[in-house]
């Protein structure tokens, strides 16, 4: 009898964490209030890890360009700032704000600086880069602005590397293949 219920908790336990989703973790937003993503369920979200010195920064116009064109269909963007190459986000919160909102007039949702990479990586990240959990877009992440596509359920569809702009058409058809699935 212990065997079995200890199989049969053993099978529960690995069944639910077959089926963990983007959408069982909090990060804090960039002003320190915590945000479930949760909160986005039935959109679909592209979460990109940013940084305000990169060669890429520039690719913040492109991200607000397709928030405005999607979020009334259902799209999120969601910023989350990282340290973790080349020291290309070292500002604090708050800079990392004004920054976005004064050079680049980013509205789209931003949260507090974690970390996607090395020994303190965020539970997020640790979810997004695991390649048992997420064979088709799991492993490492290389630079900043890496893109990740949020399904409604809170499956991930696709990984864009850094180079792929927000604004390709291999994103922008993604985001609308995603969001047609809403209609129907």
């Amino acid at each position: 009898m212990t065997k079995l219920l200890f199989c049969l908790l053993f099978c529960a336990a690995t069944l639910m964490a077959a089926d963990k989703t983007v959408y069982d973790f909090t990060l804090n937003t960039i002003d320190g209030q915590p945000a479930p993503l949760a909160a986005y369920k039935g959109k679909v979200v592209l979460l990109v890890n940013v940084a305000s010195r990169c060669g890429y920064t520039p690719q913040y116009t492109a991200l607000e360009s397709i928030y405005e064109k999607y979020k009334g269909q259902g799209f999120v963007i969601v910023g989350i700032p990282a340290n973790n190459f080349g020291g290309q986000e070292p500002g604090t919160n708050a800079e990392i704000k004004t920054f976005c909102s004064s050079k680049y007039n980013v509205t789209f949702p931003m949260m507090a600086k974690v970390s996607v990479k090395g020994d303190d990586t965020t539970p997020l990240y640790q979810f997004l880069t695991d390649k048992a959990a997420n064979p088709q877009t799991g492993g490492e992440i290389k630079w900043n602005f890496t893109k990740f596509l949020i399904g409604p359920d809170g499956h991930i569809l696709a990984r864009f590397e850094s180079a792929v702009t927000p604004d390709s058409p291999q994103v922008t058809s993604a985001i609308e293949k995603a969001l047609a699935s809403l209609k129907s």
